[in-house]
């Protein structure tokens, strides 16, 4: 970190921080930066996150890092024997969380419970698990317990469902315009399904049939009557998606606003330049009483990884991939 970039964690004293692929080189230095992050901010229990997927989503890569396998190929094997495609997800994850454990990230922003439509964006694609919901929320489960296992804690993402965009919301926004009952049979389920889950990330998605001015992640209608009512009931932290992704308009003071607004607990910021994150910490007050409540209970989920042989792991995962028709 740049001495500027210490001076304002220092000053800002953000809940956490998110690493990217432009952050990790080698094992040794990440740890370093991590290290450094949770200095300038005084706390050794800061957390750090980062989007270790699978697949094309892998901020960690090799020949530092395995190479983890896409979402899809689990479901792909459960779909042969749903029993193997669990176990082998579990497994999946526990090797992901010694992986990110070892330099220090104790978050990961996974898994994807979206559900994928025909013809929608590729954005998501081999990301999720399967189209059938069910199928999402079962591996996504198996997931979630693995991660935990290791030490790490999941982000069910995109909340309320981004398998149905038809627009990239890294570049702009996407609107869905099906109707509510097609919305909690699919989209919602496997998020309705994880609602025990400790941390969640809400998607830049606008929703028609809930609130056709404004994306679930700014939209108080979608964080009150659907995360957190009665189709999902979502209780745990609540995370934003990126503020810099072009699905949403104005400067990162209004975006981040605009987020907390909604009822979102805290705002994301990821791409790391200095006026931006300056703009975002001037309008961004203390983390809220409940909000708190909801982080020191995901911190309690959050166990110490017991050992394990990550060989004998990773044998097991490659067996269960090489299983007839995988």
């Amino acid at each position: 970190m740049s001495e500027e970039e210490r001076a304002f964690f220092r000053e800002s004293d953000p809940l956490g921080f998110i690493l990217f692929r432009r952050n990790c080189e080698t094992p040794e230095q990440v740890r370093a930066l991590v290290d450094a992050m949770r200095e300038s901010v005084g706390r050794p229990d800061a957390p750090v996150l980062i989007d270790q997927e699978g697949g094309r989503v892998a901020r960690m890569r090799p020949p530092h890092w395995p190479a983890f396998p896409p979402m899809r190929v689990f479901g792909d094997l459960a779909d042969r024997d749903p029993a193997a495609g669990r176990e082998a997800a579990w497994i999946n994850a526990r090797l992901l969380a010694h992986a990110l454990i070892d330099v220090g990230v104790t978050v990961d922003c996974a898994p994807v419970c979206d559900v994928p439509v025909e013809g929608a964006h590729d954005i998501i694609g081999d990301r999720a698990f399967s189209r059938d919901p069910a199928r999402v929320a079962d591996l996504a489960r198996a997931t979630c317990e693995g991660l935990i296992a290791g030490g790490v804690l999941p982000v069910v993402k995109h909340i309320p469902g981004h398998g149905r965009a038809f627009a990239d919301s890294h570049a702009e926004l996407p609107v869905v315009d099906a109707p509510l009952e097609d919305l909690q049979a699919t989209d919602f389920a496997p998020f309705r399904d994880l609602a025990d889950m400790p941390l969640g990330m809400v998607a830049h998605v606008v929703l028609k049939a809930v609130d056709p001015d404004a994306p679930a992640s700014t939209s108080a209608t979608v964080v009150r009557d659907v995360v957190r009512g009665a189709p999902i009931g979502f209780d745990g932290l609540l995370f934003s998606d990126d503020l810099s992704m072009g699905a949403l308009a104005g400067g990162m003071d209004d975006r981040a606003q605009a987020v907390l607004a909604a009822g979102i607990d805290v705002v994301l910021h990821c791409n790391g330049v200095m006026e931006e994150m300056v703009a975002v910490a001037e309008v961004v007050p203390p983390i809220s009483y409940v909000a708190a409540q909801r982080w020191a209970l995901a911190q309690a989920v959050r166990c110490v990884a017991q050992p394990v042989d990550v060989v004998a792991l990773g044998a097991r995962l490659a067996e269960l991939l090489r299983s007839p028709g995988a």
